[in-house]
């Protein structure tokens, strides 16, 4: 396999880690990429972009990067907070009116944020093609009465966290959730990150390969077993009710990539998602482009909640937006798959397995992204040995419990 770019001689672990992906473990096209004190140390890609045609995997080649959307989403806010136009204690009726129905008037935006809000599904069947709908879904979930009492416990709003965030990015500063981001974040640092993306990009978007579960070895997590054997279960809904969003081919139509979707449409690169957190592990600026002022940072990185997730039904970990390290390996082989990482650094993975992060201490920025997707909910073998072969080089240690310290 013949893998581009450049590595530093620093970082030849990565590269080795990378090759191995593709040679031992079922890689079959990606892109990972690194940047220490603001400056790319590893910029790789390789494989093959649409094995249907062999396209090859290029420079340019782009990727739904699913739930990796939801920390450009929550990005958002918290540069709206860093600037004083939303206060992540205020309810989100203050800037949402029509949230208050249902006994929603006491959820507060930073419950929002933290998957506390007790929406992480609706209720109401969606029709065909919801998803695409933007006033639709949000209308829908304005008038739900949710799940569970807000700020009382976490679950996964795997779906619902785009157009919840998103809309109240709307209601402050009247751009679209994708217009917001392209404006202050993706266009000023120059990224290839679209919420929304423009048609004439589409033929540089490598094929999503889903997981096959008839294929031998293949171990589901409980989310989606729960899903299948109980449509009804909030697990169900999540997965089922969507406009028929998570059918198997219909995240690769172009409806879903024109879509504005904060929670799983983003469409990036390694790249774009290393770029996106390059201000973040500088004090919140790079390249004199201001995300966030300093102060604003441990609110992105402390942890908000932990525990048993409410949705997901293992173990998992939030700042206001952000995962921070989760490890898992205690639990049944299908749920095994967590992020380990040092403490101080926060991301967000996607469905799959790709990863972005910032870690503020070490300076470094990291995305991986890729076309064939793993079967857990977690990182996958492929992502985490590229972030294992960063962090050995950087000279940390794994501490008893899984995660990376220096």
């Amino acid at each position: 396999m013949s893998i581009q770019g450049t590595c530093a001689p620093q970082f030849a672990e990565v590269r080795a880690e990378f090759e191995r992906n593709f040679a031992e473990r079922g890689e079959v096209g990606a892109s990972v990429h690194v940047t220490l004190d603001g400056e790319p140390v590893v910029d790789l890609w390789g494989g093959v972009a649409d094995p249907a045609t062999g396209q090859l995997w290029s420079e340019e080649t782009i990727v739904h990067v699913w739930s990796c959307t939801k920390a450009a989403t929550a990005l958002c806010a918290h540069m709206l907070a860093s600037r004083g136009a939303l206060d992540l204690n205020a309810p989100v009726t203050e800037y949402w009116p029509e949230y208050g129905a249902e006994g929603k008037d006491t959820t507060l935006v930073r419950h929002v944020l933290s998957h506390q809000a007790g929406l992480p599904a609706l209720t109401e069947w969606l029709p065909a093609g919801a998803f695409y709908d933007w006033d639709l879904v949000t209308a829908a979930l304005a008038a739900q009465k949710p799940l569970w009492q807000p700020g009382t416990r976490h679950g996964y709003h795997g779906l619902t966290f785009g157009f919840l965030v998103g809309e109240i990015v709307r209601r402050v500063t009247g751009l679209s959730l994708g217009q917001f981001f392209e404006k202050e974040v993706s266009g000023p640092l120059g990224l290839d990150f679209w919420m929304g993306l423009p048609e004439d990009l589409e033929p540089h978007v490598a094929h999503t390969i889903p997981v096959d579960p008839t294929q031998p070895g293949i171990l589901l997590p409980s989310l989606f077993i729960t899903a299948l054997t109980q449509p009804e279960s909030v697990p169900g809904l999540m997965l089922l009710n969507n406009g028929g969003y998570m059918t198997p081919g219909e995240s690769d139509s172009r409806a879903a990539h024109a879509a504005e979707m904060g929670a799983i449409g983003g469409i990036s690169n390694a790249r774009g998602l290393a770029g996106m957190y390059r201000p973040l592990a500088l004090g919140g600026e790079y390249n004199g482009v201001r995300l966030v002022e300093p102060a604003q940072l441990p609110q992105m990185s402390n942890v908000a909640v932990a525990g048993l997730d409410a949705v997901v039904g293992v173990p998992s970990r939030f700042a206001l937006g952000f995962q921070k390290a989760t490890d898992n390996a205690h639990l049944p082989p299908n749920d095994r798959e967590g992020l380990l990482l040092p403490e101080e650094a926060f991301g967000h993975n996607g469905m799959g397995g790709s990863l972005g992060f910032a870690d503020p201490k070490a300076r470094i920025s990291f995305g991986y992204a890729m076309n064939r997707q793993g079967p857990g909910l977690g990182v996958n073998e492929r992502g985490q040995s590229l972030v294992d072969a960063v962090y050995r080089t950087l000279g940390y240690h794994r501490t008893g419990g899984g995660t990376w310290f220096a």
